[in-house]
């Protein structure tokens, strides 16, 4: 468990999370499928489980987000590059969770983890350019904007949506 605040707590993934997941999607379908194409195809409490278990199988830490002790969102790393030192991390927030500082303080500490506890050299985020929630924590935190990748990600409906991409590099981490 990683202790992000006095409210805030990251809990290692676990198949026990799978309810709570599949739950919370099912209940903020509509809002959580703007940027998360996977809320469409995710139909049914097994495709949720499938996906735990698909990660729980690979390197890639995830964490649930607990605030208050209740369940609110995920966060954690993809695409694990050990041998360059970079990884990339992900996040999605309940609605009614956003607007606290919640996923801010949660990416600080896993930026903090990724430095100093897997001595990464680079984390990279990559945010839909549309989603300007999502983008000012990368900003708030001092990762650098790189670029934008045309059509980076196919979202609902079939749309394409192009990707600001973050990094944060060890040397100009505080």
């Amino acid at each position: 468990m990683i202790q992000v605040s006095d409210d805030i707590a990251l809990y290692p993934l676990s198949v026990d999370d799978i309810f709570k997941i599949f739950n919370t999607l099912n209940n903020e379908r509509e809002y959580l499928r703007e940027w998360l194409p996977f809320v469409d195809t995710t139909r049914e409490v097994e495709d949720t489980g499938n996906y735990v278990r698909y990660v729980l199988q690979t390197a890639d830490k995830q964490f649930t987000i607990y605030y208050n002790d209740q369940f609110v969102g995920l966060i954690g790393f993809k695409d694990t590059d050990a041998d360059n030192k970079k990884i990339e991390i992900g996040y999605w927030l309940s609605q009614n969770a956003q607007g606290k500082g919640i996923m801010t303080q949660s990416v600080s500490k896993l930026v903090e983890y990724a430095f100093n506890e897997m001595g990464m050299n680079r984390i990279q985020i990559k945010v839909a350019v549309g989603n300007n929630k999502s983008r000012r924590i990368p900003e708030k935190l001092g990762f650098q904007m790189e670029g934008i990748e045309r059509d980076g990600e196919l979202l609902v409906d079939n749309v394409f949506t192009d990707i600001a991409v973050y990094s944060l590099l060890r040397k100009e981490y505080q």
